[in-house]
């Protein structure tokens, strides 16, 4: 199904209908002709699983896609509240549907946008708004390969940013019983709770881990927990999810076991089971509800662990992660491309492939030290493990590792499981009756105790840390080699993630680009002798920043070479030069004697002939351009952002 998902959304134009339809009507004659073996039928029925994945997105597409905004738009706007994603001091994101405009010349056509606003007045799912919106077209991929903002808008129906430019007005509150509405509040009542305990970072961490908020943890504190190899502490998925519905189970049967009579006449491990069921559909509740991938990929595994237990049956198979998968699949397939997704199933599937090898049972009782043991040595290879599946796909999309992160785990994963997430649970079950303030108060230790060993280990990792940078060819390997590893059993599973270390070697490296040219800004990076510097454009400007941290160097506010009149601008780059042409007049003589020509104009056809030409159709057809100058052939090698535009949720160029 994934690899059917792959196919369709690296295709250049949209697939026909009538297309997929034979598709399916082959298929199933197939399978329905089909004599032979089981191993035949099995190929067969793998064909029509790559052809379910393929036709997946087009079915959401139908049903949850929405019209692209093409051009700024300014008005005035009414609109309905769904979602609050985040909120802060500063401001609040949130994603309004039925956007009307007050005057019908700024009319759009849009299902659902994404606005940010002041902190103030208080909102939630249902309520009506009206405000002076400012209306933005959704950007592209800032980087080629990077994180694509369209697609992902697109199939959650949502067809514009937007920032309110004037009071917001609450027009009207959500009428009726409204479950978003009832969650939202209970996670913004929740959220207060821990604000009247806490404080500074341990709060901020404190809402993401219980209800899954992270919009109040700073930059300093992500790089810091990154550093360390605990960034995944923060964002709610298999640990937190095994942890609080894991406690409840243990609760629930400690309790019913203390109750004289009850374990001969009740099956209490099933009912804690159930306990375990509904505890974990509640956090997932909390934690975001089906738009937290990793949480929803451990409700439904943990659904499957207990429902296992009640049917006496295993719980931990590769079957059951396979399971999983689909029901997210199904219910969404664009997370596939979501490092969520990725980072998420990646884990599992390493953990469950290693720890289902027979192993030689264990015998006799060791004591607390030999107890204390195994649990650190577990905590450690498990974290070892995890980290190496996840290490290709965090270097993908975060080009970020974490040296010493098995040892940030080890230390940090006790507080984790002992204190924290114990005293969150404890401090939930008693919030209803006010008593959660000395739990609170233990987790918000428990996490400053947290931070100190962050601090610890990213000052031991301190000049530790690589930044690799890989193409999406690395990506589909690591895919191939995870596919292998959860298809086989036995020795034979770990040869494709031996041989996929030296195949991205060879294959899926990257290198740095020599230009950078942004589509919606005026961002024009350009590497000279000195480094990266600014030809044009705003050192604080979003497409920068995403390539600072992309390719974490510095870039400069301006290229050290660079000389400009209100013509052109000129800059010597590393063995090249560059001219940004700002008039007409500009281009006969900047064609010729430069090796790169950028203008936000239209180019005149005659200067391709001449030089390597960015301009304004370039810009609107691929989005942001990478360069990299060949000083043999003496050329540009061009990548853009944007393959095509011939998908539906590209914003066409005007």
């Amino acid at each position: 199904m994934i690899a059917g998902l792959v196919v369709y959304a690296g295709l250049p134009d949209e697939p026909q209908n009538w297309a997929l339809l034979g598709m399916a009507i082959v298929l199933l004659a197939a399978l329905g002709l089909a004599r032979g073996s089981l191993r035949t039928w099995r190929s067969i029925a793998l064909l029509i699983a790559g052809w379910l994945g393929f036709c997946l997105m087009p079915l959401h597409a139908t049903i949850f896609g929405t019209p692209m905004l093409g051009a700024p738009v300014y008005g005035e706007f009414t609109a309905i509240v769904d979602e609050v994603l985040s909120a802060s001091a500063t401001d609040r994101r949130i994603i309004v549907s039925h956007v009307q405009a007050s005057d019908p010349a700024q009319s759009v056509s849009i299902r659902r946008a994404r606005i940010v606003t002041a902190p103030q007045p208080d909102l939630a799912p249902g309520d009506t708004i009206r405000a002076s919106l400012r209306l933005a077209p959704v950007p592209g991929p800032v980087l080629p390969g990077g994180f694509d903002g369209q697609f992902h808008a697109f199939f959650d129906g949502i067809g514009a940013y937007g920032t309110v430019t004037g009071p917001l007005v609450l027009v009207a509150s959500g009428q009726g019983f409204d479950p978003g509405r009832a969650i939202a509040g209970l996670r913004h009542d929740i959220g207060n709770r821990i604000d009247a305990v806490l404080d500074g970072e341990a709060a901020a961490i404190g809402w993401a881990m219980v209800v899954g908020d992270q919009s109040n943890i700073t930059d300093e504190t992500r790089d810091l927990m990154a550093a360390a190899g605990l960034a995944h502490i923060y964002s709610i998925s298999g640990l937190h999810m095994s942890l609080v519905a894991g406690g409840m189970f243990v609760l629930v049967r400690l309790v019913l076991a203390s109750l004289p009579g009850l374990t001969l006449a009740w099956p209490i491990k099933k009912i804690a089971a159930l306990g375990g069921i509904i505890t974990v559909g509640f956090y997932l509740l909390l934690a975001g509800g089906l738009a937290n991938v990793p949480a929803l990929r451990s409700t439904l595994m943990l659904g499957l662990v207990f429902g296992a237990v009640l049917a006496g049956r295993r719980a931990l198979t590769m079957r059951n992660v396979a399971l999983a998968a689909i029901a997210i699949i199904l219910i969404d397939p664009a997370s596939v491309f979501r490092a969520s997704f990725q980072l998420s199933f990646a884990a599992v599937v390493a953990l469950i492939g290693v720890y289902e090898a027979p192993r030689k049972a264990q015998t006799g009782s060791s004591g607390f030290f030999g107890w204390l043991g195994k649990v650190l040595w577990s905590t450690a290879l498990t974290s070892l493990i995890a980290g190496s599946a996840t290490l290709l796909f965090s270097a993908y999309h975060f080009q970020q590792t974490a040296a010493l992160g098995v040892i940030g785990n080890l230390l940090a994963l006790p507080l984790v499981s002992l204190v924290i997430m114990p005293a969150a649970m404890l401090a939930l079950l008693v919030m209803p009756f006010g008593f959660e303030g000395l739990f609170i108060r233990v987790m918000g230790l428990g996490i400053e105790w947290m931070l100190n060993v962050a601090r610890l280990v990213a000052d031991w990792s301190a000049g530790l840390h690589s930044n690799p940078l890989l193409t999406p060819g690395a990506l589909l390997i690591g895919l191939v080699a995870l596919a292998w590893f959860a298809f086989l059993e036995g020795r034979w599973r770990y040869v494709a993630p031996i041989l996929a270390l030296p195949a991205i070697l060879i294959l899926g490296l990257d290198t740095r680009a020599d230009v950078l040219i942004a589509d919606t800004t005026r961002a024009i990076a350009v590497r000279s002798s000195g480094g990266m510097g600014l030809l044009s454009g705003k050192s604080d400007s979003f497409a920068v920043k995403v390539w600072h941290e992309h390719y974490q160097e510095t870039i400069a506010a301006a290229v050290d070479s660079a000389h400009c009149d209100s013509a052109a601008c000129i800059a010597m780059g590393d063995g090249f030069s560059v001219a940004l042409v700002k008039t007409i007049e500009a281009f006969d003589e900047d064609c010729r004697h430069n090796d790169l020509v950028v203008t936000r104009l239209q180019a005149p056809a005659n200067c391709r002939m001449q030089t390597t030409v960015i301009d304004r159709s370039d810009l609107a057809r691929g989005g942001v351009q990478w360069l990299r100058w060949d000083e043999a052939r003496k050329n540009f090698e061009i990548r853009a952002a944007i393959a095509n535009v011939n998908r539906p949720w590209r914003v066409l160029p005007r």
